[in-house]
């Protein structure tokens, strides 16, 4: 892990400082010794040894530029709150509670010998053990039988002796919460089975633990235990094996075994996870991108993308404004109304608020709700749509907005803007089915595919000038990568997103792919930052809203982009189809 980050971070320009776990920090000192021997210039690596005050220290130091850590969820939320009030890049690589997924085709005895290596490894302490075993149901006991054979060929003793396959749990602490929680699996319904073996008495040691009968809402099948404990459930279709992986508030990595590889990809292509191994496990490369989805964090190590935690984009920063056009008061009061779901909606308040003269729906926590279960129920389906379809979608949007342009004029929107605005659409429109991912060859017999998934649900805070364009260059890169939306327009000038509205109804976008809430947006930033059903939120309407949408997000860990100065949003940047997609990399062995 050290090499991980300090290879990355030295290649791209920075300079570093480490702190290593306070109970592993021998090889980093090692660490520190080669690099004085190769004459590595004094400052550029740095190790600083110590507890959790002097991590803490680290984060909080306004000289550090860039966080990335490796650790517990818990920790990885505080992190997430005390970088909220500053500039500082984070990257987050946390727990995992991985599904070892087993089909009845399945070469058995190598999908054994796998499990030992998911979870046995390291004594089961590692972010990315496969501790939740997931067999289907027709061959469950003919696996478990297996199991525990090879269980009790385990030789646990001396981590440094070459003959021992589990070593000692790290310290007291974390011995006693295997224990509790193993013993809490129990009294909850779970059968134990626990290799016979004879633990040395000086140092903290657990048998290898093989626990069946699992519940999916057991405390066992939820925890991550970070021990030598595989937790056992059941599956009878794969529609099935995909709903138990998912069931978690992680999603780092997965294994899948099976001898049909349209199963196989099918399978990889739903598990929520950020690395995805086909009848291997705990495999890696440089080359390859390695990180989690969800409460896993968010980020990555190695490959391409992981160069560019180590990077700063320099998006194009806006210097002149376009040219300013009166908003045009009509003869009859219009009624203004949010969008949700595919169609014009009333406020659940019945409340409005002013701008430019006129009267916008004024969106609260409970119109929030509604958007947001309407982007949920939308989403899947979204992003299995072709990607050619969601292309031809947004030119579609592009040929009613070009045939409306004088209802936008009368919005307040100049010929300028409303140009780039058409311009923008048709670049992500042609975009939408050519942001693909890589194919990696790694030093085995071996491919490793990359997937380029949606995040899930959005929340945009658009910039309030330019009005249309702003909020156009804040959703339809999300949309076009498979994500739904939830935006929120200009608050100085909502009239023109109140016109896309009746564009966006009549250009084939699915209901809740797009959902329009208007408001001033401090009504509305905490409740987004709060809401756990959002996966990503951008920012592009100042300092103060940005502060409050990173610190609250750290619930459930969500994305967020938050960008305070004014951007060129004529000259559309990699970056905003990088923030729209999550990778995620598939490793699939060939070769008899």
């Amino acid at each position: 892990m050290l090499s991980w980050k300090i290879a990355p971070a030295l290649a791209a320009g920075n300079t570093v400082i480490l702190k290593p776990a306070e109970f592993t920090s021998l090889t980093a000192l090692l660490f520190a010794e080669i690099c004085d021997q190769i004459g590595l210039p004094p400052g550029v690596v740095n190790i600083v040894t110590g507890d959790g005050s002097t991590g803490r220290a680290i984060v909080e130091h306004p000289g550090i530029q860039k966080i990335a850590f490796t650790g517990s969820t818990e920790v990885g939320r505080i992190i997430r709150q005390s970088t909220a009030q500053t500039t500082k890049k984070l990257s987050l690589e946390l727990g995992g509670k991985s599904p070892f997924i087993v089909f009845e085709d399945a070469d058995l005895d190598s999908a054994v010998e796998g499990l030992v290596d998911a979870i046995w490894f390291n004594q089961g302490q590692v972010c990315c053990a496969g501790s939740r075993l997931l067999v289907q149901e027709s061959v469950s006991e003919k696996l478990y039988a297996k199991i525990r054979q090879r269980m009790a060929t385990l030789r646990v003793g001396n981590p440094l002796d070459k003959a021992v396959d589990l070593g000692a749990i790290v310290d007291r602490s974390q011995l006693e919460r295997i224990n509790n929680l193993v013993n809490q699996g129990v009294e909850e319904g779970a059968t134990i089975f626990q290799a016979p073996c004879d633990l040395p008495t000086d140092g903290y040691y657990f048998p290898p633990t093989l626990l069946t009968n699992v519940e999916p809402a057991s405390t066992v099948a939820i925890e991550e235990i970070f021990g030598p404990v595989l937790v056992a459930m059941t599956f009878r279709t794969p529609a099935e094996a995909v709903q138990l992986a998912n069931n978690s508030v992680y999603g780092l990595a997965g294994s899948i075994w099976t001898q049909n590889l349209d199963i196989a990809h099918d399978i990889a292509a739903q598990v929520k996870s950020g690395i995805i191994w086909i009848n291997c496990t705990n495999q890696f490369d440089a080359a390859a991108g390695f990180g989690g989805y969800r409460e896993s964090g968010f980020g990555r190590e190695g490959g391409r993308e992981g160069m560019f935690e180590y990077l700063k984009p320099i998006l194009p920063q806006a210097t002149t404004n376009f040219p300013t056009q009166s908003v045009q008061k009509p003869e009859i009061d219009r009624t203004h109304k949010l969008y949700v779901g595919g169609k014009q909606a009333r406020p659940d308040g019945g409340y409005s608020f002013t701008a430019q003269g006129h009267e916008f729906a004024l969106a609260n926590r409970k119109d929030l709700r509604n958007a947001v279960e309407a982007a949920t129920a939308a989403q899947p389906s979204w992003a299995s749509t072709t990607q050619f379809l969601k292309s031809q979608i947004l030119y579609y949007i592009a040929e009613n907005l070009q045939a409306a342009e004088s209802q936008f004029a009368n919005a307040g929107i100049s010929p300028e803007e409303f140009q780039a605005s058409l311009d923008l659409i048709f670049r992500y429109a042609a975009w939408a089915d050519k942001y693909d991912g890589a194919v990696h060859q790694a030093p085995m017999r071996a491919l490793i595919y990359t997937r380029n998934e949606p995040i899930g649900v959005a929340a945009t805070f658009a910039p309030h000038e330019p009005a249309l364009l702003g909020l156009l260059a804040t959703t339809l890169p999300i949309i076009s990568m498979g994500n739904t939306v939830v935006a929120i327009p200009s608050e100085t000038n909502p009239l023109p997103a109140v016109e896309l509205m009746r564009i966006l109804e009549a250009s084939d976008v699915p209901g809740g792919v797009f959902n329009i809430l208007t408001a001033p947006h401090t009504d509305l930033e905490k409740t987004v930052a709060d809401h756990l059903g959002i996966d990503l939120v951008w920012h592009f309407s100042g300092e103060s809203g940005a502060h409050t949408i990173q610190s609250l997000s750290s619930g459930n860990l969500k994305q967020t982009w938050c960008v305070s100065h004014p951007v060129d949003f004529t000259k559309p940047h990699p970056e905003f189809l990088r923030r729209s997609t999550q990778i995620k990399n598939i490793w699939t062995p060939y070769g008899a």
